[in-house]
């Protein structure tokens, strides 16, 4: 009796959740609305978007809409930037509470700071920052472009890499380049760890260990490629294996299993739990997406005076391209 009820229960549920996809996907045609996702958002989430991607590429996305309306499915930095490009359409998201702990690990009254004691200095901000901290920067990067945005950089003037040290270290490996360090990180990525990680390649010999270049280096150290959540799609496309390993939040899973249906994707563990899931990247939840589509809030806003000031770098990033 209770397998019945089971099934009946999750009919129920995957009706009601058809329902308000489809309810959503009205309203953002009556809005002249874009849905841009993050890959760690849930994955009815993920289904109901225009646009599912990492940090650059949502960034190029949201530079390049025609809509009147821009849906950000992400943390409250990710949506900022939307604004900072687009000072003229409304910018909403599901949950305006969603942060980021790498975005909090570098507060924009310490780098000014920082800044009026190195005044030399050249910054490469990672833009998982607020909008305060882009503002004070040369050039925004992301973990997609990291390596050529400081390949770019002035050759004479000494770079800070803010706000995460783990993939500041892993661009100073890839490009030769010295970088002073933010002691900054994501609380998710930093669970990894090489012991958690050796206990699934052991179990999968066979599956390439794919890791985010935020994870710390004793983790990079075991991984068969490092990349952003985009390089992943395309590595497990081009790579001949059958599974892979994915050590990175776990709503990237959903994209991968949709997008290479025909390989097998595993989550990479932590010491605690079989999976990594950044809590608040799952803040935002179909419902609160409905509500704000319906309802165009909650706004987000970034006063004048920075937006103006944050969009150099972002600019700059954007013509040194993907």
């Amino acid at each position: 009796m209770s397998s019945i009820l089971d099934v009946e229960n999750r009919t129920v549920a995957a009706e009601n959740l058809g329902r308000l996809q489809r309810q959503i996907v009205d309203l953002k045609k009556q809005r002249n609305a874009v849905i841009l996702a993050h890959n760690y958002q849930l994955g009815e989430i993920q289904d109901v978007a225009d646009y599912v991607g990492d940090s650059l590429g949502l960034s190029y996305h949201a530079s390049k809409t025609n809509a009147d309306v821009i849906v950000f499915c992400g943390v409250h930095f990710m949506a900022e930037t939307a604004k900072i490009i687009n000072p003229t359409r409304k910018v909403i998201m599901p949950d305006v509470h969603a942060g980021c702990s790498l975005s909090d690990s570098c507060d924009a009254a310490d780098l000014r700071k920082y800044l009026s004691e190195h005044p030399n200095t050249y910054v490469v901000a990672y833009i998982n920052c607020s909008a305060g901290v882009k503002a004070l920067s040369d050039v925004i990067c992301t973990s997609g472009n990291a390596v050529k945005v400081v390949e770019s950089a002035p050759k004479d003037r000494e770079i800070l890499f803010v706000p995460d040290e783990n993939l500041g270290q892993w661009v100073m490996e890839k490009t030769g380049r010295f970088m002073k360090l933010w002691k900054g990180f994501c609380h998710a990525h930093v669970l990894f760890t090489h012991e958690s990680i050796t206990r699934v390649r052991q179990k999968h010999p066979n599956a390439p260990v794919v890791a985010h270049p935020e994870c710390v280096k004793s983790v990079r150290m075991l991984a068969d490629h490092i990349c952003s959540t985009e390089g992943m799609v395309k590595f497990a496309r081009e790579n001949a294996a059958d599974s892979f390993i994915i050590v990175t939040e776990e709503g990237m899973l959903h994209r991968l299993r949709k997008e290479v249906p025909a390989k097998t994707f595993i989550a990479g563990p932590t010491n605690h739990c079989p999976c990594n899931r950044c809590e608040f990247m799952k803040m935002n939840t179909l419902e609160k997406l409905h509500a704000c589509l319906r309802d165009l809030q909650p706004e987000v806003e970034v006063p004048e005076e920075i937006r103006i000031r944050a969009l150099l770098p972002i600019e700059r990033m954007l013509q040194i391209g993907r």
